[in-house]
């Protein structure tokens, strides 16, 4: 359940609707469809789809952040701006702050999700890998966390949960096979940045599931800024070449998928599977693929539509086993 916030009665109406807008309409536990008013039914239907758009779009942003300055500096400034905004929400929601052994477990959870993953892909992006193969790369990341899932919280998954992931790869592997020829740093990169969602994921479930959610994402944010900073200053020179494209990517990676995306996505591990998460990120390398070719005028060949398709398959068939094993 979330954490309670201590404030004066004539304040909890507004602090409660605030809420619920932060937290993407938090659901009570045990309710079912049936019971709820239909804008929260709404939401739930709706938190998924928006959650997958919202992730890929910060691919795009992140291609063209890295293309008008350097990429740590980039991850930098999401995280401090996105800590900034999200301290004075919190403190205007009254929430409450994690302490003690939960704070240290959102510090490592979050250190991962943000510093370990966005500057990895960045980085990678920087030095040539598409933001298409970064989303493809990061979605493996479902797996990792279904097994460890399955592993150590006691989740049983699905016949047709497995068959969808399977899917899932082979669609997404096949969509990018004739464009896997990249730099060692670049796949590297890309990879610490899988390591990053995969980690941090998992430990936001088992351990900082409680947390509340704008506290625990500005923790987690602010823990993350001196990481970019000594890596920018460590493995990069600073520089901007395109302010207003760059002052942009920054604009949107803060207030969308740094504020907006990761509220949203500590809402949903709190009150659904992880499993059933994760599997929503397959999608993202066909959503990014589409976004880039609408916003990036990226052309996709018939076998990358091929894969894409199988993917969405996939994708459908893991979310459809995971929605039927939680009704079980």
């Amino acid at each position: 359940m979330a954490a309670q916030h201590e404030v004066p009665e004539r304040y909890a109406e507004t602090i409660e609707t605030m809420e619920a807008a932060a937290n993407g309409f938090a659901v009570e536990a045990g309710r079912g469809p049936s019971d709820k008013p239909r804008h929260l039914a709404l939401a739930e239907a709706i938190q998924g789809p928006v959650l997958i758009v919202s992730w890929s779009s910060a691919f795009v942003a992140g291609v063209i952040g890295t293309k008008a300055g350097t990429p740590l500096l980039l991850c930098f400034l999401r995280f401090a701006c996105a800590a900034l905004l999200l301290t004075a929400l919190a403190f205007a929601l009254r929430s409450k702050w994690p302490k003690g052994k939960t704070l240290a477990h959102t510090v490592f959870a979050g250190v991962f999700m943000h510093a370990v993953q966005f500057c990895g892909f960045y980085y990678g992006m920087a030095h040539g890998l598409g933001g298409g193969v970064s989303a493809l790369i990061q979605g493996l990341s479902s797996m990792i966390v279904v097994v460890l899932a399955a592993l150590t919280l006691g989740e049983r998954l699905a016949k047709a949960q497995w068959l969808g992931f399977v899917i899932g790869i082979v669609g997404v592997v096949v969509a990018i096979e004739d464009r896997l020829a990249f730099s060692p740093v670049a796949v590297a990169s890309a990879f610490l940045g899988l390591a990053g969602i995969s980690v941090g994921t998992y430990w936001q479930k088992r351990f900082v599931s409680g947390v509340d959610v704008v506290s625990g994402t500005a923790v987690q944010l602010a823990a993350s800024a001196p990481l970019g900073l000594a890596a920018t200053l460590l493995f990069e020179h600073p520089q901007v070449t395109d302010s207003t494209r760059f002052a942009g990517a920054v604009a949107w990676i803060v207030l969308v998928n740094s504020l907006g995306v990761f509220l949203l996505l500590n809402h949903m591990l709190r009150t659904l599977p992880a499993s059933s998460v994760s599997t929503l990120f397959l999608a993202v390398p066909a959503t990014t693929s589409l976004l880039s070719w609408v916003f990036a005028g990226q052309t996709m060949s018939a076998q990358a539509v091929a894969g894409l398709v199988i993917g969405g398959i996939g994708a459908a068939l893991a979310a459809w086993g995971a929605t039927r094993r939680t009704k079980a």
